[in-house]
């Protein structure tokens, strides 16, 4: 395999050829080889929940040993990827966070919004990224920037999983901040999503200034249906789950 520009990569680790079940760098060099000099691993959270931003996170990997354990944040404990995440940050060779706020999602739907909070996030990488790896197999960010999509790549490539990990602790930090104005929600354990202590809460006191008000989980609430605003014009919003 031809080695990637070291500007990029840096050297080949032992992490990213031998152990088969950790990420790898095998998309980054298959990117550098065609040209890339800078490659970003990009992931988004937030995206089914009925409260709070949708967060993307990018990052710049130089190629050398991730810290060991590094995967799919959703198959590791808060506490593993809290101290995960601790290790990223100083060993990652950038990143940068980007969010979609409630009130942008239901203007232009879920799609749109990730497009935003990407590019939010993109073009605070210094300097920007030659090609994007993106988690999934749906192109949201598109122009001007070069895509490769990767299902799975949160488990499958180091600078995804490094975002993965980031934009999750990220998130989650921000929305245990929203737990001590709005406490009966359950925001700093269920972060947004639809858990019972969050359904019970929307059903007595309705929506926080946090909640997306265009989905259609407002139908199921009669006292606070008439809150629910359209979706975006264009129609339904795009299911990217």
């Amino acid at each position: 395999m031809p080695a990637a520009p070291t500007a990029t990569l840096g050297p080949v680790s032992a992490h990213s050829t031998t152990d088969a079940d950790a990420p790898g760098y095998a998309l980054e060099r298959e990117l550098a080889a065609d040209g890339a000099t800078l490659v970003a691993g990009v992931d988004e959270v937030g995206r089914g929940a009925w409260a709070g931003p949708v967060v993307v996170c990018a990052t710049v990997t130089d190629g050398t040993e991730p810290p060991p354990g590094l995967t799919d944040s959703k198959k590791l404990t808060p506490a593993r990827r809290e101290a995960m995440s601790e290790l990223l940050r100083d060993w990652v060779r950038d990143h940068a966070f980007g969010r979609a706020e409630p009130e942008e999602i239901d203007e232009v739907g879920m799609t749109a919004a990730l497009r935003l909070a990407a590019s939010r996030a993109l073009a605070h990488l210094r300097p920007g990224p030659d090609a994007v790896i993106l988690d999934g197999k749906h192109d949201y960010l598109g122009r001007p920037w070069r895509v490769r999509t990767q299902v799975k790549g949160d488990l499958s490539c180091v600078s995804v999983a490094a975002a993965s990990i980031l934009a999750k602790v990220h998130r989650d930090a921000y929305m245990v901040g929203l737990d001590a104005e709005y406490p009966a929600y359950g925001f700093a354990t269920g972060v947004g999503y639809p858990t019972p202590a969050h359904r019970a809460a929307l059903a007595e006191f309705g929506p926080t200034p946090h909640h997306r008000m265009s989905w259609a989980y407002l139908d199921d609430l009669p006292q606070w249906k008439h809150l629910r605003k359209p979706p975006p014009a264009a129609g339904r919003q795009t299911s990217l789950l």
